[in-house]
């Protein structure tokens, strides 16, 4: 009597596509903070980038006229809630240099080989690269509190507030350079489109000082932009002043560059490599 091995038989035409979305997504996103993590010194050097960012409040505090600041809000209290939405920024731009190497090295070539969701590489990065900026915005927080008695009016509940909305700006505009990545295809030009983007967003906004304070050119450019409305959001939270819109304006906005940065960065990361 012979045995007989019984394989799982398939109907014809069918083929495995693969596993759910919330699987495949899962999987992605835990590979990409395994990949931060591998890198342990540079790891712990971006977490001590955003302690260097407080010493901002350190060198303009004594030059800057309290006239011009909201009543009994000292520099650093003024200057911390910007402060969480331009360390962020940091991480945004390195997540589109991640990705330009990743597509250098292969990684993503041999990603694409398997049955799984294109634009899910992207997303799943985006979400890795949030919960390290999340993990910096905290030591920024910490230290701002603990070692130089920041002491904002809207206390823990405000700075937690100020805390998850910026969360979702520098997602939102994680998109920009993660489609400047998909686009340029190159670590040096996406380096270089990263300044150019960043510096005007960082000193043509509302963060060092109030936007009335600078040139009339610039109080236009700070006006436009976006990351002008998550500070001004952040403020009001940080610091117990009056909502009204801002916080629906930071959001709004940053829905707007969501949806336009990731149909940018999907459509050019469908390109086939040249």
């Amino acid at each position: 009597m012979t045995a007989t091995t019984l394989l799982p038989s398939r109907s014809a035409g069918t083929l495995w596509q693969g596993s759910s979305v919330p699987a495949q997504l899962l999987i992605l996103t835990g590979r990409s903070i395994r990949a931060h993590l591998a890198h342990r010194r540079a790891m712990v050097l971006s977490m001590l980038q955003p302690v260097f960012m407080l010493l901002l409040s350190q060198v303009f505090g004594n030059i800057v006229d309290r006239g011009h600041l909201p009543a009994r809000v000292g520099y650093l209290d003024y200057l911390l809630p910007a402060l969480l939405v331009t360390t962020g920024i940091g991480p945004a731009v390195a997540s589109g240099i991640g990705l330009v190497r990743d597509m250098d090295n292969g990684a993503v070539a041999r990603l694409r080989t398997l049955p799984i969701h294109v634009p899910l590489l992207l997303i799943a990065r985006s979400l890795a690269d949030l919960l390290r900026t999340a993990v910096q915005l905290v030591i920024l927080l910490v230290v701002a509190v603990v070692v130089l008695d920041a002491d904002p009016a809207g206390g823990p509940l405000g700075l937690l507030a100020a805390l998850l909305l910026t969360c979702a700006v520098v997602w939102a505009m994680t998109w920009i350079f993660l489609a400047l990545a998909a686009w340029l295809r190159n670590a040096e030009s996406m380096q270089s489109a990263g300044y150019l983007v960043t510096f005007p967003l960082m000193f043509a906004s509302s963060a060092f000082v109030p936007a009335d304070r600078l040139p009339g050119w610039l109080q236009l450019l700070a006006r436009l932009n976006p990351l002008s409305y998550a500070m001004d959001a952040n403020r009001a939270l940080a610091l117990d002043l009056p909502l009204g819109t801002r916080v629906w304006a930071a959001l709004g906005t940053s829905v707007l560059v969501a949806v336009v940065g990731s149909a940018a960065a999907v459509r050019a990361f469908r390109r086939p490599v040249a």
